[in-house]
């Protein structure tokens, strides 16, 4: 008999049961983990650096990176934010690093620091760590003297205990016992993916990086055969937009830019069935108009220069050759010898770059989706099931989920925090 159970041994468990622990020492913790090794993910996050957190401290503004959970996550950060969540790591020694870009890292630059850290306390509190115990059943019980709690049955034994967390990520298994017991599960949907796309534009220069607006339309909005005729076709506003640094790969498009469409257009992008047309600003402080103005300037200027040779804008070189060669403009035409009609071409490849994309990849080792519990169903001034008094979620396993740069481990941080001051408060 355990006073709790935490069922799921990754990031949001153990900070969970954690904190229970440190609150109330007394208490008989287990963690339950279905696979041979606790925080798998946590060794993968960052490329193996573990992407603790986010250098942002403005609850409003950190919640604004979840496309499923800003309006619920709100009071829960102004109970536990980032700042929280460094002081913590720092009170065990490990001091995190802020990257350029907001992400923050323990300084060693290896996410065994935070396994360890864990592994630590868990050992140093008593909580017992039980591997290999996926669990097949979650039951409500009575004991003797009347008082609710928990049976938990796993492939190997059973086991009773007062309050149950559950913090098991995205495992449909668990969404399965949870929807028996009367919860409501939204199906879940891939939410940080890149996007695969053969074009001839963008072949052959993978590692390109570049500042860029994008822009996703139904596939039927275009022909697809490229023309200067897109203008006219913009009647239709596009179904979302995204800008910052696009990463060309070998197998399509990559990078913030993308990943903020495929985390915020997650439901949608699955019903098209990840097949769907972008448009490509490659100069958002440009468009077609204007471009068409520098152009007319840069031809009148550099009248006897090679157009291929002559960058005449902020794009990487590469890039530019390959949307000159696609303008219908020869390796050796001068900026004099361009017609008019090379010109809009060349000024629509720049600015309005039409790009079929044809499915997804999987982003670096992260595996997040959106889906799980349903939202209305959580108490997130407690993190307790409004359906089933006495079960607490931390994590995934709620229908809240972030785009990249450690963001989704902070929601997993406030709500295990949260949940263990409620849990413990509940005895």
């Amino acid at each position: 008999m355990f006073d709790v159970i935490v069922i799921g041994g990754g990031a949001a468990g153990f900070y969970t049961a954690i904190h229970i622990a440190e609150a109330k020492p007394h208490l008989k913790i287990a963690i339950l983990e279905r696979g041979k090794d606790v925080l798998g993910k946590v060794k993968v996050s960052g490329g193996g650096r573990c992407n603790v957190t986010h250098a942002e401290f403005d609850p409003r503004e950190l919640t604004k990176n979840y496309p499923r959970g800003e309006k619920e996550l709100l009071g829960p950060f102004h109970t536990y934010c980032s700042g929280d969540t460094v002081g913590f790591f720092e009170e065990r020694g490990i001091t995190l690093k802020i990257e350029s870009d907001g992400r923050m890292f323990p300084e060693s630059d290896s996410s065994q620091t935070i396994i360890d850290c864990f592994l630590n306390e868990a050992e140093r509190l008593g909580i017992k760590i039980l591997k290999h115990s996926a669990v097949s059943k979650i039951e409500k019980v009575q004991s003797e003297d009347n008082a609710e709690g928990w049976k938990i049955t796993t492939i190997k034994h059973s086991y009773k205990c007062q309050k149950l967390v559950v913090a098991t990520g995205s495992n449909p298994k668990i969404w399965k016992l949870l929807e028996k017991l009367g919860h409501t599960i939204v199906p879940a949907v891939p939410s940080l993916f890149t996007f695969n796309c053969k074009d001839e534009r963008i072949s052959g220069i993978p590692g390109v990086s570049t500042m860029a607006q994008v822009e996703v339309f139904e596939n039927k909005l275009y022909q697809s055969k490229v023309t200067t005729q897109l203008k006219s076709k913009n009647t239709k506003s596009a179904l979302l937009t995204s800008d910052g640094p696009l990463l060309i790969t070998h197998w399509g498009l990559s990078g913030p830019a993308i990943l903020k469409l495929s985390a915020w257009g997650a439901r949608l992008l699955s019903g098209m069935e990840y097949r769907f047309k972008i448009r490509v600003n490659w100069l958002p402080e440009y468009n077609f108009d204007g471009l068409m103005g520098l152009l007319s300037e840069i031809k009148d200027v550099e009248a006897k220069k090679t157009v291929l040779r002559t960058k005449a804008v902020e794009v990487p070189r590469r890039l530019w050759t390959n949307l000159v060669r696609a303008s219908g403009i020869a390796e050796t035409d001068k900026w004099a010898e361009v017609t008019k009609v090379q010109m809009e071409k060349l000024a629509r490849q720049l600015t309005e770059c039409e790009l079929k994309i044809e499915g997804k990849s999987t982003f670096k080792e992260e595996f997040v989706t959106a889906g799980g519990i349903d939202l209305k169903e959580v108490n997130f001034k407690t993190y307790e099931s409004k359906k089933l008094p006495g079960m607490y979620f931390a994590g995934e396993v709620i229908n809240i989920d972030a785009i990249t740069g450690g963001f989704n481990f902070q929601n997993a941080w406030t709500g295990g925090y949260i949940a263990a001051k409620a849990l413990v408060n509940s005895f």
